[in-house]
């Protein structure tokens, strides 16, 4: 019981009041950490064991801040709720996509360009109305998994693996994963990234695959599109949430975009939906809300199964 209130406390915080302003995110500190160790470690040679302790070296920092943390104060729920709390970025994904949203609605395109290109990576100055609302919903759709349920289920398996410490533990393990891709994973750095976007995908692995199937049953229909396309990235979990979100908004999502000026060639995720429009921002947002609730509630009620 301890668990379910810390957990629901937590997800009710974020998907109110999202990320306070006005204090440093942990994930900020994660990064100047992999920055730490990065400095030391990045050089042409060896670059993947170099590009394996770094991970190691992250993780293990991690792990054992967070476990301090929790030592130091008892392992409070209040410090629990904070840690999870902190780790969730569901309300962030409306928060980052409502000026896009605003500015699609005054067609001001320019105005949504420049909004979008601080939430996504591809290339924005050339993105009509359309391709402006897609990249939204893609970012929405994928980060409704790696920013929020992927959190939840590594909460919940902490949970089954140590009832004092595993929960916060295991989510910022998972956090410290998703900064070190962010940071380190990019192709630019060769086999020295490697380490960092692979753990990225085996720790996203089971939570993409879950993730999506709560988000069609969630939204009542799309399960067809889902097993067919889900598979359809050059990442082995990006397409699960977006195909999922494609198939129950029953909209085309995909298609490839241009990152650095270059094109990069994607298929495309329910090819033959239709082209999605400002308004499905919106329900977009919905679809995020009622399959984020839906995932919280199973992982709770799996805790409590198993234990």
């Amino acid at each position: 019981m301890n668990f379910a209130l810390t957990l629901c406390l937590a997800v009710m915080l974020d998907a109110v009041l999202g990320d306070p302003q006005k204090f440093p995110h942990p994930v900020v500190m994660i990064g100047k950490m992999i920055d730490f160790w990065h400095k030391r470690l990045f050089t042409s040679s060896r670059q993947f064991i170099r590009g394996l302790i770094l991970c190691a070296a992250t993780l293990l920092t991690t792990a054992l801040t967070v476990w301090l943390v929790l030592w130091l104060t008892g392992c409070s729920m209040f410090v629990k709720v904070c840690m999870l709390y902190a780790a969730l970025a569901w309300r962030d994904l409306k928060d980052e996509t409502a000026p896009v949203l605003a500015s699609l609605l005054r067609h001001d395109v320019e105005s949504a360009r420049e909004s979008l290109s601080r939430v996504v990576g591809r290339d924005t100055e050339n993105l009509n109305e359309t391709e402006i609302t897609r990249a939204v919903i893609e970012t929405i759709a994928e980060n409704s998994v790696d920013g929020v349920m992927s959190v939840i289920f590594f909460a919940g398996l902490g949970q089954v693996l140590n009832a004092d410490y595993g929960a916060c533990v295991l989510v910022w393990l998972f956090k410290a994963a998703s900064t070190l891709d962010s940071m380190a994973g990019y192709e630019s750095f060769g086999r020295y990234g490697t380490p960092s976007a692979r753990l990225d995908d085996i720790m996203n692995f089971i939570p993409a695959r879950l993730g999506g199937l709560v988000i069609v049953l969630a939204g009542g229909r799309g399960l067809r599109v889902f097993l067919r396309d889900r598979l359809k990235h050059k990442s082995p979990n990006s397409a699960h949430g977006e195909s999922a979100f494609a198939g129950v908004l029953g909209v085309r999502l995909g298609g490839g975009a241009h990152y650095g000026g270059v094109f990069e060639v994607r298929a495309w995720l329910n090819s033959e939906g239709r082209e999605p429009e400002p308004s499905d921002i919106i329900s977009a947002w919905r679809l995020l809300d009622a399959s984020c609730s839906l995932f919280t509630v199973l992982v709770i009620l799996s805790v409590c199964i198993i234990l």
